[in-house]
Parts: C-alpha cells; sequence; structure tokens
C-alpha cells in the first residue's frame, strides 16, 4: 500500500489531490440560546434553490455547503465567508456552536422547513413532517459536520492503468465501498478523537427515558461519553435497525437494500396517516427517502434530477460523505483544519487497506464498538477486533501507527508537516483522554451548564467572525445568490403543476422502477 501512494506520489503527485466539500448544520437561536422561532431569514434569499445556504429539518436549522475544495484551506475559507455574510446581517440571534441543541420549546412547536408552494418545495417539507412524526421534532434538531471525499479519475487511471468508461465506473463502485466497509469498521476513532456530546441540556430528554447521570442545573451527560449524539439518543431507529440489513458489500446490496426499505410498507407508519388528517408524510414505508437512512457513511452522486439513489445505480459513486462529525464547538466553523487533515489520512487509508467482506458478526462487532465507544470510550474500554479484545488506545495508537507513512507522502506532495502534525495530535488524544473535545467540554462547563456553555461559545465564535469585516466583493456575490435563488424560485413557483399527490405518487414510483430493475 503505502509503495504505492510512494510510486504514485513521484508520478503524478495530482492524482492524491484530494476533493473535499463541507457541510455544517447549525441552529438559529436568540440572544439567550433559547431555539429562534422566526422564519429563515430574507437576506439568505431562497433555502430551496441556494446553492450554499439552505435548512435542514427545521426553519431554525441552517445548513451552510461549501463548494467541492482541492485545499483544505479553500474549503473554511469558503465556510468562513457563508458565516461572516451571515453574522453580518443576522440581527439579534447567534449560531449555536454545538450538535445537541440549545433549550428547546415543546416538540410540537419547533418549526418544519419551509421551502415554498411548488410541488418540490412541498415534497421536502413533507419528507421533513415525515421525520417529526416518526421520529420526533427534537431529535432532528441535532447537528452534525458532513465531511464530502473524493479522489480524481487520475488516481484510478493510473491506480488500474487505462480502463474504459465502464470499467473506471466499476472500479470506483469496488474501491469506495471497500473504503466504506473500512471506515465502518474503524468509525469508533473519529467518534472517539472528535466526538463533542457528552452532555444535552434537559430540554432535549424532557420526557423521555434517557439513562444519563445528572451533572446539575438542566445538564444530563455520561462521565466516559464521547458523543452521545451517535448513540440512542441520537440520530437511531429500532425500526431501521431491525429491518435493514446493510452490510456496505456491493453497490448493489447498497441499493437494493435501501429500495427495498422505501417500497416496503410499516404498520407503525400506516398508522400514522390513518390518526392525522393531510400529507404528513411522503409514504408508509421503513424509508420514506435515501436520507432518512441513518448512517455514519454514505455513497454519493449529485443527482441531476430523479433521486440520488436513482443516480448511483445509473452512474456509479462519485464521493462518500462521512456523517458521524460532532460540531467542534471550540471553533467558530465547527470543523479545524486539523480534523480535516486527519480524515484524509484516514479516509485514504481505509481506501487503501485490506476491506474484508463484512458478515453478520462484523456488522454485529461494528455496532457493539460504536456503542462502547459512544457512551464510554474516554475509560479505555476494550472492543473487538475481530474476535480479539483489545483495548481503545491499543487499537488507535496501532492504527496510527499505520497512517504516519501515509501523512509523510501528502506531506512531501504539500510542502509542509501538516499531515504529520494532525496524526500526532490525534496520538497525543489517545494517551490522553482529557485532550479529547469532550473532555474539554466537559471541564467547559466546570460547575456550570451545557446550555451556558454553549451560548457563551457562540457568543465568542460571533465575536471571532466579525473580528474581520466582509469585503464588498464577497458580500455582493452572496447578495446576488440570494437574488438568483428568489428568482429561481419564482420561475419554479410559476411552473405548471400537477396535483401534489400526483407528484408524489411518481416520486414513488421511480423507487418502485429502480427495485424491479436491481433484481
Amino acid at each position: 500500500m503505502i509503495d504505492a501512494l510512494k510510486r504514485l506520489a513521484a508520478s503524478n503527485p495530482d492524482a492524491l489531490t484530494v476533493r473535499r466539500g463541507i457541510e455544517r448544520e447549525t441552529l438559529r437561536v436568540d440572544p439567550d440560546g433559547k431555539l429562534a422561532l422566526t422564519p429563515h431569514p430574507a437576506f439568505l434569499g431562497s433555502k430551496l434553490c441556494h446553492p450554499l445556504i439552505t435548512t435542514d429539518f427545521s426553519e431554525s436549522q441552517l445548513e451552510l455547503i461549501t463548494s467541492v475544495a482541492t485545499t483544505a484551506e479553500q474549503a473554511l475559507k469558503q465556510l468562513e465567508d457563508i458565516h461572516r455574510f451571515i453574522y453580518s446581517n443576522l440581527e439579534g440571534e447567534l449560531l449555536w456552536p454545538a450538535s445537541m441543541p440549545s433549550e428547546l420549546p415543546a416538540n410540537d412547536d419547533i418549526p418544519l422547513a419551509r421551502f415554498g408552494q411548488s410541488n418540490q418545495a412541498r415534497f421536502k417539507t413533507t419528507y421533513r413532517s415525515g421525520l417529526g412524526h416518526r421520529y420526533g421534532r427534537t431529535m432532528q434538531t441535532i447537528c452534525a459536520v458532513h465531511y464530502n471525499f473524493s479522489l480524481p479519475d487520475s488516481f484510478w487511471t493510473e491506480s488500474a492503468g487505462t480502463p474504459g468508461k465502464r470499467q473506471l465506473v466499476a472500479l470506483k463502485n469496488e474501491r469506495y465501498f471497500d473504503l466504506m466497509r473500512n471506515f465502518r469498521r474503524w468509525s469508533w476513532l473519529p467518534i472517539y478523537l472528535f466526538g463533542a456530546s457528552p452532555a444535552v441540556s434537559d430540554s432535549f430528554v424532557r420526557g423521555r427515558s434517557h439513562g444519563l447521570q445528572s451533572l446539575g442545573q438542566d445538564t444530563w451527560y455520561l462521565p466516559g461519553a464521547t458523543s452521545l449524539r451517535s448513540g440512542g439518543l441520537g440520530y437511531q431507529s429500532d425500526i431501521q435497525a431491525g429491518l435493514i440489513d446493510i452490510c456496505y458489500n456491493s453497490l448493489g446490496n447498497y441499493i437494493r437494500s435501501i429500495a427495498t426499505a422505501i417500497c416496503t410498507e410499516h404498520e407503525d407508519y400506516r398508522r400514522l396517516s390513518e390518526s392525522t388528517a393531510g400529507i404528513i408524510q411522503l409514504n408508509h414505508n421503513i424509508l420514506q427517502l435515501e436520507a432518512e437512512f441513518y448512517s455514519t457513511v454514505r455513497a454519493k452522486r449529485v443527482a441531476r434530477g430523479g433521486s440520488v439513489l436513482g443516480a448511483l445505480a445509473s452512474q456509479g459513486v462519485e464521493y462518500i460523505e462521512v456523517r458521524l462529525l460532532d460540531l467542534d464547538p471550540f471553533t467558530p466553523l465547527g470543523i479545524a483544519g486539523e480534523t480535516i487533515d486527519f480524515l484524509d489520512v484516514f479516509l485514504l487509508y481505509c481506501l487503501m487497506a485490506d476491506s474484508p467482506v463484512h458478515d453478520d458478526a462484523l456488522c454485529r462487532s461494528v455496532g457493539r464498538n460504536m456503542d462502547i465507544v459512544v457512551q464510554r470510550g474516554r475509560a479505555n474500554p476494550a472492543l473487538d477486533n475481530l474476535g480479539d479484545a483489545v483495548t481503545l488506545s491499543d487499537w488507535g495508537l496501532s492504527l496510527i501507527s499505520e497512517l504516519e507513512p501515509i501523512a509523510h507522502i501528502l506531506d512531501g506532495i504539500d510542502g509542509s508537516n501538516r499531515y504529520s502534525e494532525s496524526i500526532a495530535v490525534q496520538a497525543a488524544s489517545l494517551r490522553d483522554p482529557d485532550r479529547t473535545p469532550s473532555a474539554r467540554l466537559l471541564e467547559g462547563i466546570d460547575g456550570g451548564s451545557f446550555h451556558q456553555f454553549a451560548l457563551e461559545r457562540a457568543r465568542l465564535h460571533r465575536e471571532a467572525i466579525l473580528a474581520q469585516p466582509i469585503d464588498s466583493r464577497t458580500d455582493k456575490q452572496f447578495r446576488r445568490m440570494s437574488e438568483a435563488s428568489m428568482a429561481e424560485l419564482a420561475r419554479l413557483e410559476h411552473e405548471t403543476q400537477t396535483t401534489f399527490e400526483t407528484y408524489i405518487e411518481a416520486r414513488q414510483q421511480e423507487y418502485v422502477n429502480l427495485l424491479r430493475d436491481q433484481q
């Protein structure tokens, strides 16, 4: 593996240029840290049509999206520009810095994102309505950072000679699934290193059985926890866990499994529609859409019309999406440069290392290791490495030693030590759990409350972003994007529309046809 990367770095270093994108979610809150119940700010344009700024589940939940960047600096610069534009125009509100939410109103008072009156817009809102009914709106306010990763075609052609188009697509599909299997097997490591949600506010667990311990002042936690967002309190579904069996062994299996779930009715969800007037969800099935499948990593392709799943089936994997990152509350952008550098090394290692097929036993092991690290990772628990018990720190440091040669290769291309330094930082966190973000967050609470800690960080982040005023050129660019998004929204809403029921049926039929073609 290392020899192959060295040869590639010597012959064509551009082939190892990572293409990356960042999606940062964040809640808008009022000056006291309560969830903002105001509409999506008008100066941001149309959340349906804006290329960089939209909303996730809630009207109060911004999603900030960078373009594809070939350096970490480019990605972070654009993310910073987005933050600066928002804060330069946002009046009286803050961006919540943590994954676990601010002080929340009652479940039904959390506002759904509204995208407009077109069928496309109503479809997006109805999907979110379904999520709210199935899992509760409170759970949907959890925020994360998603990291998108791919390599240029030159990497694949250099690695495999000169394959034809079909062979290239097949090669990328196979290798990206190798990457995802390894990532899932070792996903406990980034959970330990970057988990930053060991505590929650009382309003998040209100009326729920949670098994957490009181930290005082309306805060609940687990002493050794790393990322409660990634465990049972976060994006988890017992129905999905019991009925969807995806172990990432091939693209075909992945597509068939998800399409089957989108086409298979579930009695609980059918009863939801029967007990509520109007259209409250897209269907009664195990999944409404592929986006509802909760996982630490996904195969992705930009869909130019139609579904992402259909685009994957017809054109193959374009990039992978890492979905397990908590927001980093210690940086204004929610993710630090050294985190990106580590992820690039780690994901390249996951791609190049041997990737065993995931049988049922290995899939169960992946799940158990995740649960252990989520709840007590900083206590250095024993994990299951293909049947062998090994402590988290020993296994983690063993993996770090495998990453170091890759970091050196990337440093050589970059002319820096940034990748090696990012590995060293994480090695130190494996030796000393008090250096992890989860431990630092609990230290920051220091007898106070999670809410007060996060609110103070939000205020500090706002000051840091606004310390450098937005330049007029960047401001004009964002204003033009907002205006263009509103013009596109108007165009969509003036188009002739079928009935919404017909539109939903047509979208559902896409998955029925896809499943038929895959069988």
